[in-house]
């Protein structure tokens, strides 16, 4: 297993120094999921919210917490986002929204962090916006798909079957 790298040689926390690294293209896919009451789904989907369209300003909240990352999480990097990509779809098979986040920079460390962030703050939108209706969603399933480029390469999630 290797070593955690936000700490130094004296256990203290500190931003890891990505000076001396190749910038490439970078890109990380991250899912999650919010379930919630059917009646409650049904709203999202017919946009009968009164809020407005919830999954048309979830995207946009997830799109500016990736873009925001650095400023939530205190030793990421802040990094110049060249794309962010979110998908939200219902999924009533499951009376759950399906959210999906794509993020790409070229620079000298990954995007992983945006892309978790950007669907945790997407599926909690959607959560505050439905809560009057429905107090009892639930967020799962928040997880890293891929990860390319870096010196690291190409990692992708491969769940047992």
């Amino acid at each position: 297993m290797s070593e955690l790298t936000h700490f130094n040689s004296a256990g203290e926390a500190h931003m890891v120094d990505v000076g001396g690294k190749s910038a490439t293209k970078r890109i990380a896919v991250a899912e999650g999921r919010i379930h919630m009451h059917p009646d409650t789904l049904q709203l999202v989907q017919q946009g009968g919210h009164k809020k407005g369209d919830v999954l048309g300003i979830a995207r946009i909240a997830g799109i500016m917490a990736a873009k925001k990352t650095t400023d939530l999480i205190p030793l990421c990097h802040p990094l110049m986002l060249t794309r962010v990509e979110l998908d939200l779809s219902p999924q009533p098979e499951h009376n759950a929204v399906y959210c999906r986040a794509t993020v790409e920079t070229t620079g000298q460390t990954g995007v992983e962090m945006e892309a978790l962030t950007a669907v945790q703050i997407a599926l909690l939108t959607v959560y505050d916006m439905c809560k009057a209706v429905d107090r009892g969603m639930t967020m799962d399933g928040i997880r890293l798909l891929e990860k390319r480029g870096g010196k690291s390469g190409t990692w992708q999630r491969r769940d047992p079957e």
